[in-house]
């Protein structure tokens, strides 16, 4: 077998000229955050103590993946900006209240994310604009809410450059896709999006659970109605890449068949320290 370790899912965002210590926004705070900022020169300018080139957070979701890096990121010298929809705010300050505990450290500053047509920027990474649209999925397991789903409960973020007006739409968790994100993924210079899980039923193979990956909001990459299938039908321009990658996925391992159907596809497989410029 043939694999390189990948840390969790995260992306940091800027806009213009990435060199000289400029300023980054990271969508989900892996566990993983420490070791993906020490990885990434760009990320850590060392102006002052305890600080990082991240002037800001998006959460698309609760889950503990997407979550528990925030811990790690509790001894910063000014109140976090956070952007997320009020159902993960909520699932963040009761069913798993991460936001609360940081209240006794650096402090949060909340800020809503709604969905429509306007988008939202920080004010510290001029040049981007953002735009949330709400996918398919299940709330985090410990979520009061886990077993009533509703729009909010997780969102794919619409990344734009505003000088060259292309997106890459970020999508970690998707259970489904509707109208509304096939259009946004049509119209993207790149697409980042689920790909956990193979199978439908590559957990229940395995013995590691009794779930299927549609149970658990997420849509395996075969089968009918597979990402496969949908990635297939976009631009051929398109950049595809699958992310947030569970360690039962044979795609991990590069001498794999599946790694290679992947690959004749033309599907990126994400490795830590992707680059990618709209």
């Amino acid at each position: 077998m043939r694999a390189q370790a990948r840390t969790q899912s995260s992306i940091a965002v800027t806009g213009g000229n990435v060199a000289g210590g400029g300023s980054w926004v990271l969508v989900n705070a892996s566990p993983d955050i420490l070791s993906q900022l020490r990885a990434n020169p760009d990320l850590q300018p060392g102006r002052q103590v305890r600080d990082s080139a991240l002037v800001a957070i998006i959460l698309v979701d609760a889950q503990v993946d997407h979550t528990t890096g925030l811990y790690m990121l509790r001894e910063a010298v000014r109140p976090w900006p956070i952007w997320c929809t009020d159902r993960t705010q909520a699932d963040l300050t009761r069913g798993n209240p991460i936001l609360s505990v940081l209240s006794h450290y650096c402090g949060v500053e909340h800020h809503r994310i709604d969905f429509g047509s306007a988008a939202f920027a920080v004010d510290a990474v001029p040049g981007v604009r953002f735009r949330a649209l709400p996918v398919a999925g299940k709330p985090a397991p410990y979520s009061p809410s886990r077993d009533s789903p509703i729009s909010g409960d997780n969102i794919a973020l619409l990344i734009e450059d505003a000088q060259s007006g292309r997106t890459a739409l970020y999508a970690p968790g998707l259970g489904a896709i509707d109208d509304q994100l096939w259009d946004a993924m049509q119209s993207a210079a790149c697409v980042m999006v689920d790909g956990t899980f193979w199978t439908d039923d590559e957990m229940i193979r395995l013995g590691v659970s009794r779930k299927y990956a549609r149970d658990i909001g997420h849509l395996p990459q075969t089968g009918t109605g597979g990402m496969l299938e949908w990635l297939g039908r976009l631009p051929s321009a398109t950049r595809k890449i699958l992310i947030h990658i569970n360690n039962t996925n044979p795609i991990l391992n590069e001498s794999s068949a599946e790694a290679t159907e992947v690959g004749r596809r033309g599907v990126e497989i994400a490795w830590d320290g992707m680059e990618i410029e709209l």
